[in-house]
């Protein structure tokens, strides 16, 4: 049996804990300095065949999120983000409302009650040649 001084134990623990500390702080910078972003979100949608929204129609895309206005052959789009803090606003009958903070919009996508200061974003709409909808959204 090896017998080993109280001092020598004490200091001997002493150092096992340090590296054990020191190896997992290593980890810990290691995992931190190679983090990745998640990629940024799309900017560009395709919405489908411009013939699939009927003259006079107003579409909530859920994956943009927006909502599409088709008046007989123009296009337009509003951004179903709240310009208050983000939350996703719903749309009914001609209004936008926000769930978390209760700012409303108009159909037009301008500020009726606050909080929010700003209107709605109003998102760029293309038709192809061969009758493509693709939205663009602003990242910003």
């Amino acid at each position: 049996m090896v017998k080993i001084s109280r001092r020598d134990f004490i200091k001997l623990a002493t150092q096992s804990l340090l590296v054990i500390s020191g190896a997992l702080g290593l980890g810990g910078l290691i995992r931190f300095l190679s983090y990745k972003p998640d990629p940024p979100p799309p900017a560009r949608f395709e919405a489908g065949q411009a013939s699939n929204y009927p003259p006079d129609s107003r579409t909530v895309l859920s994956n943009i999120p927006a909502l599409l206005v088709r008046k007989k052959n123009e296009f337009t789009a509003y951004s179903l983000i709240c310009t208050h803090l983000g939350c996703t606003v719903q749309f009914k009958s001609d209004t936008f409302s926000c769930p978390c903070h209760g700012s409303r919009y108009d159909a037009h996508g301008n500020v009726t009650k606050p909080p929010a200061g700003q209107p709605l974003q109003a998102l760029k709409v293309e038709v192809t040649k061969d009758g493509e909808l693709i939205i663009y959204k602003d990242r910003g």
